[in-house]
């Protein structure tokens, strides 16, 4: 009934928000009699807020068409690569018409880079892909809105996820290729990777895992303290809910972007009243680029995706209640996960030092685990000053933490 009312409210609320938006333009326009009255720049300014708090997010796009190589910009073209019901592998192929430039593109190292599945689409990412576009070929998972996935296509749990990621390193190809993981999938690519080893495949050339939840015993947060304080049925009975009849994926248990939004603004709500209110000074003021920032800001931050409820209720007991994993209690479609398995692997670890997502320690201990990767193959950074997003996009990202994940991938490339 829940997912019901918020579909309700969000189609009564639809014509408001549409007025909304014309009003802006309308009053906001210089060359409007509208936009010259008295305090139509207030007026508009107003809209514009309302319209961008009330309005649908839809997925937004990667947008990354070109990347600068030598000082000359070469295109971008984003190709599907592999389509499984629930994430598609993508490519972001590079072209160039400079032999020279063809051939140092060739030899450049492969990387996967596994975007999370909680909450946010995979485009929260087009920062970290963007800057890797220059020394690498990078693949992404882009993990599908479970309210558009047919409940005839089964559940999704967190051993399916682990099994997409053996598929996508198996079709890219392990021996050359480097596995980079983004907070939550951090412990499903672990496992993957540890499975592969136990078994004897090949397994990357190196992991690099930022901010994410191996040992959440560490440094707790906010984050981790509710999932350890509420029993599993409470998140079963308060969170989960059916997909309305409007959607594709009618009927399925979901998580529902909404409510996740709803956590996410939770967490810091006086950082986002204040950052709408900056908002609404920037456009009276005529401040268009910190505005536009805003915008591209909060079109990817409210842009959410309903997830798998078995998948996500597996993850809440498996990594945050049991903590199975750093426990080497955790068994995926019966076998048992070992991290000292990984022999020809090498480990790097990324953390921010104001996380208040993955507190400092929880991907650090991933270490600790991986007894089998020799001491000099293991590296970990805290990146200071920074936040959780502030560790894969942002100048933190690209002037701190990149020129360190590129130096050692480049060490065990070919």
């Amino acid at each position: 009934m829940l997912y019901q009312m918020h579909e309700f409210n969000r189609a009564w609320m639809a014509p408001m928000t549409y007025w909304a938006d014309a009003a802006a333009k309308i009053f906001g326009g210089s060359n409007t009699w509208l936009g010259k009255l008295p305090g139509a720049d207030q007026f508009a300014a107003a809209c514009e807020l309302m319209y961008r708090i009330g309005k649908d997010y839809e997925k937004p796009e990667f947008g990354i068409h070109s990347i600068e190589f030598d000082g000359v910009d070469h295109p971008v073209i984003e190709r599907e690569m592999l389509h499984k019901p629930f994430c598609r592998l993508l490519r972001f192929k590079r072209y160039t018409d400079d032999a020279g430039n063809l051939t140092e593109m060739r030899g450049q190292p492969p990387v996967l880079v596994v975007a999370p599945l909680s909450g946010h689409h995979s485009t929260l990412l087009r920062d970290t892909v963007r800057t890797m576009l220059r020394d690498h070929k990078v693949y992404i998972t882009d993990w599908t809105d479970a309210r558009m996935i047919p409940v005839s296509e089964g559940e999704f749990t967190l051993d399916d996820y682990i099994a997409y990621i053996q598929e996508f390193i198996r079709f890219i190809g392990a021996e050359n290729l480097h596995v980079v993981s983004v907070c939550q999938p951090t412990v499903p690519v672990l496992a993957a990777i540890s499975l592969l080893a136990s078994r004897g495949e090949q397994t990357p050339r190196s992991m690099v895992m930022m901010g994410g939840p191996i040992d959440t015993r560490e440094s707790p947060t906010q984050v981790n303290d509710l999932a350890t304080h509420k029993p599993l049925s409470w998140f079963s009975e308060n969170l989960i809910h059916e997909v309305p009849q409007n959607y594709p994926g009618r009927g399925r248990r979901v998580y529902p972007g909404f409510l996740q939004h709803t956590g996410f603004m939770a967490m810091n709500p006086e950082r986002h009243a204040q950052s709408h209110l900056k908002f609404y000074q920037d456009v009276l003021n005529g401040d268009l680029d910190d505005a536009q920032s805003h915008r591209k800001f909060y079109d990817d931050y409210n842009a959410v995706l309903d997830m798998p409820a078995a998948y996500y209720l597996d993850t809440i007991k498996t990594v945050f209640q049991d903590h199975l994993l750093p426990r080497g209690l955790w068994d995926v479609a019966g076998e048992r996960v070992d991290p000292a398995a990984i022999t020809g692997t090498a480990l790097m670890t990324i953390e921010g030092e104001l996380d208040d997502i993955s507190g400092q320690g929880q991907t650090r201990a991933a270490h600790e685990l991986c007894t089998g990767i020799a001491d000099a193959d293991h590296l970990h950074t805290t990146i200071e000053g920074a936040g959780h997003y502030g560790i894969f996009s942002g100048r933190r990202w690209r002037g701190q933490v990149y020129p360190q994940l590129r130096d050692f991938i480049a060490k065990y490339a070919d």
